[in-house]
């Protein structure tokens, strides 16, 4: 166990401790409990997003206790594997009692802003402490200028080290910590896992739409219809074999779809009826779950829904994006709002607001160049992700089976 000097000196710090309180707590669960530590909202993602799929992969029952720095609010998505919790006071009585209640398996700390004392707590009982997508910049708190062993020891009470870039991980070694116990990993974010479908379906699908630009309205409210249709018939002039895969975000809403497009006109199917899509058909209602893998691999352009209306927060660009799709969305997207922006950087996804301005994105990328280079901006912002993800993932599990083997 690391020891520091300077540890006593920083201690006493704060002065006022918010006390320790468990009777509103959420009750701790059962089974695995891995608790992640964010210092950004997208950590919190990324944290949310790799539980959900380490619970799936885990035979027994795993959760994730989210823990955010002060100016970091809870993610405003949390499934049913993930709680959240405010991190303790920065003193022994608070980080005691919050270990205490918790009873981690072990701990994914990221980016930096490091509690001294509540790690040294965790050590001491000797959790697995992992500090992941470590950014040089968080690491300094006030104060720990004049205790010049303090850094050094924090650091130190940690497994491994995941730094964010090379630069990161000289600093880090510039502290005191031996190069073989920093990886370079590159940045953790909320990464796009490719989704499971029917190949025989998809190769049947395809050769019934060979030829034709395809094109996926996911996750659509009942009031962006208009827009969507509308989009569809003016580019529809342009390339009149174009096809709308449209998907509704709430099922319960499909006859209001299907009313709509028997007031338009359109020829459609109703996947749920059976409907195979024949030469004339311009738009396919994908009105079941469990298909989006397969949509998502025959559209090279996807609209994701939910996004052009006030009120709703946007659906998940990673999903079309692990699948080749080009990326399309309305500006109301704030739940996914630092994935959107990830894409637009990477000149993966573009915004739209309204028929006119998604008829012309729509228009631009069914050429199959432009679609293409979207897409590939798109996949290579979303593997980047995930590679990391997969880093951490493989790191959980031999942690648990290590555990569960004790």
């Amino acid at each position: 166990m690391v020891r520091s000097r300077s540890l006593s000196g920083y201690a006493p710090w704060p002065r006022r401790s918010a006390g320790t309180r468990t009777k509103d707590q959420i009750t701790r669960p059962e089974g695995a409990l891995i608790w992640g530590h964010a210092l950004s909202l997208d950590h919190a993602n990324a944290l949310v997003q790799l539980t959900e799929r380490l619970a799936a992969q885990r035979a027994g029952p795993l959760h994730l206790l989210l823990t955010t720095a002060p100016d970091v609010p809870g993610p405003p998505y949390l499934h049913s594997k993930a709680l959240y919790q405010p991190l303790p006071e920065e003193a022994a009585p608070d980080a005691e009692a919050f270990l205490d209640y918790w009873r981690p398996d072990m701990c994914l700390w990221t980016g930096g802003g490091l509690r001294p004392l509540l790690i040294t707590c965790a050590d001491r009982r000797k959790i697995p402490l992992y500090l992941i997508d470590t950014i040089a910049a968080h690491l300094p708190r006030p104060g720990w200028r004049w205790l010049p062993d303090l850094p050094r020891s924090a650091l130190a009470r940690f497994s491994k080290i995941l730094a964010h870039s090379e630069a990161d991980a000289r600093h880090i070694q510039r502290i005191g910590i031996p190069e073989s116990g920093i990886t370079v990993s590159g940045a953790f974010r909320e990464g796009a896992m490719a989704m499971p479908h029917n190949e025989p379906l998809r190769a049947e699908m395809a050769e019934c739409l060979r030829g034709r630009p395809v094109w996926l309205a996911a996750m659509a409210q009942p009031g962006e219809l208009t827009d969507i249709l509308r989009a569809h018939r003016t580019v529809s002039r342009l390339a009149h074999r174009l096809f709308l895969v449209l998907v509704p975000d709430d099922l319960s809403q499909t006859g209001l779809f299907v009313d709509a497009l028997r007031k338009d006109g359109w020829r459609h199917t109703v996947w749920s009826e059976g409907g195979i899509p024949e030469e004339t058909t311009q738009v396919l209602l994908a009105d079941t779950r469990g298909e989006m893998g397969l949509w998502y691999r025959l559209a090279t352009i996807t609209f994701m829904g939910s996004s052009l209306e006030a009120g709703h927060q946007g659906r998940d660009p990673n999903e079309p994006a692990a699948h080749g799709s080009a990326i399309i969305h309305g500006p109301n997207v704030r739940r996914y709002q630092s994935s959107y922006s990830r894409y637009a950087a990477a000149k993966a996804a573009c915004v739209v607001h309204d028929a006119n301005t998604l008829s012309a994105a729509l228009a631009r990328l069914i050429a199959p160049d432009q679609s293409a280079a979207m897409a590939h901006a798109a996949w290579d912002a979303a593997s980047t992700s995930a590679q990391v993800t997969d880093q951490i993932v493989d790191l959980v599990h031999d942690t648990l089976d290590m555990l569960e083997a004790r």
